[in-house]
């Protein structure tokens, strides 16, 4: 075996392994500060039934979510930030063409003409959370409606 030929070839490769190892340390050994966690607040239908239900409690186990409410950030989409609080949360398509089906195990359902409706500072959102470029100081809220 003619070992002249493969020595350059040796060569190349572990210059190409290094490259791409010093490539894959310089992307995550970065010095930027690590973006906060999205602090967001799930809500059950209330049950004016039970004394001290409020539209503010936590959302059962069971699915019962029908309110999630979360800072805006800026330079981050509201789905981004959805995805965030919610990582469970089902969605369609992507960027703006992005739908959400399900927020906090609650799945819209479509026999009852429900739907998940973006709000912004209590505003119906005029664009889709893929679209839509949230700022500090916004209340994005995602409630369960109708139509």
């Amino acid at each position: 075996m003619n070992t002249t030929s493969v020595r350059p070839l040796r060569a190349l490769g572990a210059a190409t392994a290094a490259l791409l190892l010093a490539g894959l340390l310089a992307a995550c050994g970065g010095t930027a500060e690590p973006e906060p966690m999205v602090s967001a607040t799930l809500s059950a239908p209330s049950d004016t039934a039970s004394a001290g239900a409020s539209a503010s409690d936590t959302a059962s186990p069971s699915g019962d979510v029908e309110t999630l409410s979360y800072p805006g950030r800026t330079g981050a989409t509201a789905l981004e930030l959805l995805l965030e609080a919610d990582p469970s949360a089902e969605v369609t398509g992507e960027g703006e063409n992005a739908f959400v089906t399900a927020i906090g195990g609650r799945a819209a359902d479509d026999s009852k003409q429900e739907f998940w409706a973006l709000s912004v500072d209590g505003e119906p959102a005029q664009v889709g959370a893929g679209t839509l470029e949230t700022e500090d100081g916004q209340e994005i809220t995602w409630t369960l409606e109708t139509y």
